[in-house]
């Protein structure tokens, strides 16, 4: 396993502001490596720089929505002649839920853009570069939801389970080039986010991961991709992935009941 500097002196975290993201980046500091976070808002992707710059990396930030055309040209921009050798997109969220067909179109395109198309354009970017390098990690933070569908998630399952298989054929195309590349997949988290969206966590036999537990783990298996799940979530994902479709989906859903008010929880 390498050492986390020696895939390059700079990591992009998009997401970067709180939750994995954050522990992303103090790890990351931790081992000498300097940071590019990326986030909606300003006022905690400050309190971060602030925290992670006292352990002596350097730290740059873009507050920027990742939704929002022209926010990869930004990215690309803000980093410009630094030496990326990591990229890991923690920013996928539902950014909006809700049953399908009486939603709002233009707003489930917002879903693909932040999970799909951004994502894709920074892995072409940095990814080209981890190439020529013969260096490089990427990692794609994914969902255990999307193993199977679910109501008011619709958009949001389809788009993790694009980045599952992107991850699969990015690992295969790049893996003889130097360049790890990992999906790794959450089950429920305890976040900031998932405290906003109310979710009970406290439900007998649920597993919940620890941001910092979960961001260690990933960058411990970044060699061992193309997916991680993370924790004990292993067998839960592997019941998923069975051929009675119908019972499956419908199980979880009532699982999902219990776990929110309205099953529209983003990851």
């Amino acid at each position: 396993m390498r050492e986390l500097r020696e895939y390059g002196a700079w990591a992009v975290i998009a997401g970067g502001s709180e939750g994995v993201g954050a522990c992303f980046a103090h790890r990351l500091a931790d081992a000498g490596v300097n940071l590019v976070l990326i986030a909606r808002k300003p006022g905690p992707l400050a309190q971060v720089q602030a925290e992670v710059q006292a352990k002596g990396v350097q730290v740059r930030t873009l507050a920027v929505d990742l939704a929002a055309p022209g926010s990869v040209g930004q990215i690309v921009e803000a980093t410009a002649g630094l030496d990326v050798g990591m990229l890991i997109y923690n920013a996928g969220a539902n950014s909006h839920g809700g049953e399908f067909v009486d939603g709002d179109l233009d707003g489930f395109r917002t879903v693909l853009d932040l999970n799909v198309s951004t994502p894709l354009a920074l892995v072409h970017h940095f990814g080209a570069a981890m190439k020529e390098s013969g260096r490089g990690a990427i990692v794609l933070v994914g969902s255990m939801n999307g193993y199977l569908g679910a109501v008011g998630q619709s958009v949001y399952a389809a788009s993790k389970a694009f980045g599952r298989i992107f991850a699969e054929s990015l690992w295969l195309e790049l893996r003889e080039h130097g360049v790890d590349v990992l999906e790794l997949v959450l089950g429920v988290t305890r976040t900031p986010a998932m405290e906003r969206a109310g979710l009970n966590l406290d439900i007998p036999g649920m597993i919940v991961s620890e941001p910092d537990d979960v961001a260690a783990e990933g960058l411990a298996h970044l060699a061992d991709g193309p997916v991680w799940v993370v924790g004990e979530n292993a067998g839960h994902v592997e019941a998923r992935n069975g051929a009675d479709r119908a019972t499956i989906v419908l199980r979880a859903h009532e699982m999902m009941r219990r776990l929110v008010p309205r099953a529209d929880a983003s990851r």
